[in-house]
């Protein structure tokens, strides 16, 4: 199972972009797998098992949902119509996620065979659900969000204890999340305090964020993804479109390849001789001179090729004494001067 901590996932983030239809939630696998993603991850609800009408809403733009239970209850698929996404994300090449809200879900989604356990921000203190997940020996990717560190590490123990392979991601729950509150300076403490690979659960909406978490080394990357800012919903803002997400991945990619290829700057320096011949200057003499001239700095010019006496040694030659004569042009030699 560690093997697939290994992978350095990108994960594009539906949750409730899809706002209830099947329809829409699988052209979300099409669009994600078009994109280049590594997985798609959904949010499997229950609403009699892990709401009740005293619930709000965090944003309540659904004029159709009375409450905050009605909506998790129009968010609900079946278990064939997850089975049903869960076998179209893996014929697209997608791994499929979705994260559990109850032990419930936990039970549907284990029928699925899912690879890993995403918990969100707010179950970290689910300590039940924690254990249940991570007794199946699968990775569990913990998101941080809104959690101090004792209740982090409460979290973290919980699942160490059953022995499942760990990733924590940071996460700022923040919609859409402003770059000073990204936190990328946590993912290093993430790393020191857990030991185990990292990542970054972004809100702000944009791919810089990632990209930046990359750069720092953060093995996993996860952005909520819809198909265009004119999407309905309240997760819109802190979104980032498919067609961002193409360039996300392109982008992620890219820093990882530079990351793990190091270059060692003075065999890069060898490497590139013939070029540093191509583009290096030489001296060259700006005039005639004749033998007996002391040379001076209007005396020499730098010029193309690099094959000559370096530019980088001109203070050495002025003051020095003209051996032979020189005509204008002239690349100087060691042997032109006393």
């Amino acid at each position: 199972m560690t093997d697939f901590l290994d992978r350095k996932l990108i994960i594009a983030e539906v949750a409730q972009a899809h706002d209830g239809s099947l329809g829409t939630a699988h052209a979300y696998i099409d669009a994600i797998a078009a994109a280049g993603a590594d997985a798609v991850k959904f949010q499997t609800h229950m609403a009699e098992h892990e709401s009740s009408v005293q619930e709000s809403f965090r944003a309540n733009v659904f004029p159709q949902d009375a409450t905050r239970y009605e909506y998790w209850k129009r968010m609900e698929f079946s278990a064939e119509q997850w089975d049903g996404l869960c076998r179209h994300a893996r014929e697209k090449g997608l791994i499929f996620l979705s994260t559990p809200f109850s032990l419930q879900a936990v039970e549907l989604l284990e029928r699925l065979d899912v690879p890993a356990w995403k918990i969100g921000s707010g179950e970290i203190g689910n300590l039940p659900m924690l254990r249940r997940v991570a007794r199946t020996g699968k990775p569990v990717l913990l998101s941080s969000g809104m959690s101090p560190w004792s209740e982090l590490d409460e979290a973290v123990a919980c699942v160490q204890a059953q022995g499942a392979p760990l990733a924590v991601f940071q996460c700022t729950t923040s919609y859409p999340c402003p770059p000073e509150q990204l936190g990328l300076n946590v993912l290093a403490e993430l790393r020191e305090r857990y030991r185990c690979p990292v990542g970054l659960s972004d809100h702000s909406g944009t791919i810089y964020g990632a990209l930046a978490a990359t750069a720092l080394g953060a093995e996993l990357i996860e952005v909520h993804t819809v198909f265009s800012r004119q999407c309905f919903g309240p997760d819109v803002t802190s979104s980032v479109t498919t067609g961002e997400l193409a360039q996300l991945v392109e982008g992620v990619r890219s820093i990882r390849r530079a990351l793990d290829h190091p270059v060692m700057k003075d065999d890069e320096a060898a490497a590139r001789s013939d070029l540093r011949v191509l583009f290096g200057k030489s001296l060259v003499a700006a005039r005639d001179l004749p033998s007996g001239h002391r040379l001076t700095a209007d005396d020499i010019l730098l010029k193309k090729p690099g094959s000559g006496i370096p530019a980088r040694r001109f203070d050495d030659f002025v003051g020095r004494i003209v051996k032979k004569s020189c005509s204008t042009n002239k690349f100087f030699e060691e042997s032109d001067f006393e």
